[in-house]
């Protein structure tokens, strides 16, 4: 069997690897650039804090509308041809969003930005998952993660500082970098075999199902109380980001550049985590405890934040949010791919449907609480993520605990 298209090579950082990672860094440094700049762009429209929940929540729409699909094209049709057809639409929700004079056009250019995350995001997690054994796979995980994470560190700090030439020149720039990640794309080997994917057209399990049969399904699945994770805690998160930008600014009085630094000092902590700490952690502690406590470390971070002191206690409660916000994602996603056995592109799939979901109705929630009242959206938020405590059972995350004891 070839090292391209074998289940169980190591998660190394090699080209394949290197390629992923470029894609989501790419991908979510256009979403990372709307942060600093969101409430100055939302001014040219008279908008503010319901906007700001829409844009974000059309793009959780789409992801939720697509990731079933892309999941399990990708399982027909090979993970490569998803991932390169999922870049394309986001190359082209980012030129839209610079050339948007409207807000329909610009809830236009974030649907179909969301449409290529739905159809890229399941296809490279499952590329990962196809290339990494069960005792790799939380690093090759976090690799993902991390290069998600920076993406969204670099994006407000680029934004910010690109949009002296113009605030629309951010935009043009990720368009710019999403091309060169779609060619670069073409360099990636696939990783699911002509007899896997036989198999799974012989048992019928790729055919396109309407999304409310699929999620139906998924409550058969022996991870579905993972995916009811993904989902809460989701909407926990997303209040946090939607709003995040129209907070500091009306809260400290923060222009582009501080929220800027703010955002990317913060977010870096949670890098580091993911590259250097996540597996170490898992091997620790077990995902579930590491989960939990991911949960209230979070959740205290967001009550933290309506605390007004200064810079330094901003900069220090976001590092301390982004850095157990890091282990969160990557954690759960890796128990969903190791009870999926097979169907990885099917169950990727289903963890960035619950996770579009949320994004969907989190920040339609997080935009009408903030032009209410302030704080309202980072009190939900908190709710929320020591809610999701009640869906780390001890049943449903045994058996990982016992094969990382068993590993050690």
């Amino acid at each position: 069997m070839s090292p391209s298209s074998s289940p169980e090579k190591p998660a190394a950082v090699g080209l394949p690897m290197f390629v992923l990672m470029l894609n989501l860094f790419i991908a979510l440094l256009g979403q990372g650039m709307v942060i600093p700049i969101l409430p100055d762009y939302l001014k040219q429209f008279g908008a503010a804090g319901t906007a700001a929940g829409y844009l974000v929540a059309a793009f959780g729409a789409a992801q939720f509308l697509f990731s079933p699909i892309g999941g399990q094209l990708s399982d027909r049709f090979g993970r490569k041809k998803l991932i390169i057809a999922g870049l394309f639409l986001t190359v082209i929700s980012d030129y839209l969003f610079a050339v948007g004079h409207t807000l329909t056009l610009l809830y236009a250019a974030r649907f179909i930005g969301g449409m290529g995350l739905g159809l890229m995001v399941p296809s490279v997690m499952a590329y990962v998952a196809d290339s990494t054994t069960p005792d790799t796979r939380a690093r090759g995980m976090g690799y993902l993660g991390a290069s998600m994470n920076l993406g969204m560190v670099l994006g407000p700090g680029l934004g910010g500082i690109i949009a002296e030439f113009g605030i629309r020149v951010p935009y043009y720039c990720a368009a710019g970098l999403g091309l060169l990640a779609t060619i670069m794309s073409l360099l990636l080997r696939e990783t699911l075999t002509p007899e896997r994917r036989a198999a799974a057209l012989s048992a019928g399990r790729t055919g396109r199902a309407p999304i409310a049969r699929q999620v139906a399904d998924s409550f058969r699945t022996p991870y579905f109380r993972y995916l009811l994770l993904v989902l809460v805690m989701t909407l926990g998160l997303v209040n946090y980001e939607t709003v995040y930008a129209l907070f500091v600014e009306q809260k400290y009085g923060f222009d582009a550049g501080r929220i800027s630094v703010v955002i990317t000092l913060g977010a870096v902590i949670g890098i580091v985590c993911q590259v250097w700490l996540l597996d170490r952690m898992v091997r620790r502690f077990g995902e579930t405890k590491l989960i939990r406590l991911s949960l209230i470390v979070t959740a205290a971070a967001l009550l933290l934040m309506l605390v007004k002191i200064n810079l330094i206690y901003l900069l220090a409660v976001s590092a301390l949010f982004f850095a157990f916000n890091a282990f969160l994602r990557p954690t759960v996603g890796t128990l969903i791919a190791n009870a999926a056995g097979d169907r990885q592109g099917y169950a990727a799939g289903l963890n960035t449907t619950y996770t579009s979901l949320g994004s969907m109705i989190g920040p339609l929630l997080a935009g009408w609480l903030f032009d209410f009242r302030l704080n309202s959206p980072y009190i939900l938020g908190a709710v929320i993520l020591l809610a999701a405590l009640f869906l780390t059972g001890e049943r449903a995350t045994a058996p990982a605990r016992k094969r990382k004891r068993n590993h050690d």
